[in-house]
């Protein structure tokens, strides 16, 4: 793997690892919604490990599932470090105060962001890993909320410094603003809003569940906003000049967003039902009315990135050829973004409300094209790793 880049590093790297780190909890899915886990919420270790010892198709599936998680899992925590060391270095450097002075400050948000995801994947190693976890989770969720909430609060660090200058000096670039990656922020305010949920979601206790839905109702209400403020600019800057060829992957970053704050829809939806209306029984129908509204714009937002990508020969320069942009590691997470939702979607609104029997063979109809958009997401990683950093991993 390169070092000491300095001068030529960008904090986009850091998406290198969110990626990857995405990626990881992709596969997690599977197991969170395919093995049955009727005494907690999520599929943990103690429902894992019997289906192993089957010794059978599904010993295997769930073997080789559990592989990938750990090894994108390590291949995440290597880039973190990798960009951690990098970044100090790069905050030496003139080209470092440059960067504050620019609209690309904004891409100092991809840290905060990088940083949630990882306690993402630290939450999803427990639960896979360690038996009787369940068992002190309570415990453990003031520690996840406390873990977030210092990541949000490094987030509206970094993005009050930066709005406060534009917004003082005059010194935003509407002419280079002809894409979407203003929205950069957005996307950190989303997984941390959507970590903090699921101590809201999960937790047996009232107060804990409150502080989780609290403060993630702040940052998802950031993002909301945000949403209308800069995908206006954003779009109007695009209309007026053009998009630019080399950030036009950002056309994409609403998937993950979409994802992100769509999750955390669901999780107040269970959190609601437990804690504030005492009741286990959720609105399917509402179920099913989020994650199709969901799903549909995820849609919309791909195919008009793919159209436009391919209209620029992105794909053909940026991925396939020579060119090599940091930014490229943007189209990731919308592959992964877009697979984790497409799973919500089918058993949240579909395998839920009787609309589709789970395991059918229509059931895996449904998922084919989701679990495609993963296979090849899982391909460009290694890809751009290899094209950016110098090693296929």
């Amino acid at each position: 793997m390169i070092k000491d880049l300095k001068e030529q590093y960008s904090p986009l790297y850091f998406l290198a690892a969110l990626g990857a780190g995405g990626m990881a909890v992709s596969f997690y899915i599977y197991l969170f919604f395919m093995v049955k886990h009727p005494d907690t919420p999520m599929a943990t270790a103690d429902f894992i490990f019997p289906l192993i010892a089957q010794n059978n198709l599904v010993s295997v599936l769930v073997l080789l599932d559990l592989g990938m998680i750990i090894g994108l899992a390590l291949l995440h925590f290597r880039l973190l470090f990798w960009n951690i060391r990098e970044y100090g270095l790069f905050k030496q450097t003139e080209a470092f105060e440059q960067l504050k002075t620019s609209n690309n400050e904004v891409g100092l948000m991809a840290i905060p962001l990088t940083y949630a995801m990882t306690i993402n994947v630290c939450f999803v190693l427990g639960a896979i890993l360690v038996p009787g976890l369940w068992n002190v989770v309570e415990y453990l969720f003031p520690f996840a909320l406390l873990g977030f909430l210092l990541v949000g609060i490094y987030a509206l660090k970094l993005f009050l410094a930066y709005a406060t200058r534009i917004i003082t000096s005059k010194s935003f670039d509407f002419v280079n603003n002809n894409n979407l990656s203003q929205m950069m922020a957005i996307f950190a305010f989303s997984m941390i809003a959507v970590g903090l949920a699921a101590p809201g979601a999960m937790s047996h206790h009232k107060e804990v569940s409150a502080i989780g839905i609290f403060f993630s109702v702040f940052f998802s209400s950031i993002s909301i906003l945000l949403i209308v403020l800069k995908g206006t600019l954003g779009f109007k800057s695009i209309l007026e000049q053009g998009i630019s060829r080399e950030a036009s992957v950002s056309l994409w970053i609403m998937i993950p967003i979409l994802t992100l704050l769509g999750i955390t829809f669901v999780r107040y939806t269970f959190g609601f039902a437990h804690n504030f209306d005492h009741t286990e029984a959720v609105s399917r129908s509402w179920l099913f009315l989020l994650t199709s509204a969901v799903i549909s714009l995820q849609l919309m937002f791909g195919l008009l990135g793919y159209y436009t990508l391919k209209k620029l020969d992105y794909f053909a320069e940026y991925i396939y050829g020579p060119t090599r942009s940091v930014g490229s590691y943007a189209m990731v997470c919308p592959g992964v973004a877009f697979m984790v939702y497409g799973f919500f979607f089918v058993h949240l609104g579909l395998v839920l409300n009787d609309v589709l029997q789970q395991f059918s063979v229509a059931y895996f109809i449904i998922l084919a094209p989701f679990v495609y958009v993963q296979f090849k997401t899982l391909l460009l990683i290694f890809r751009l790793n290899k094209k950016m950093l110098g090693t296929p991993v």
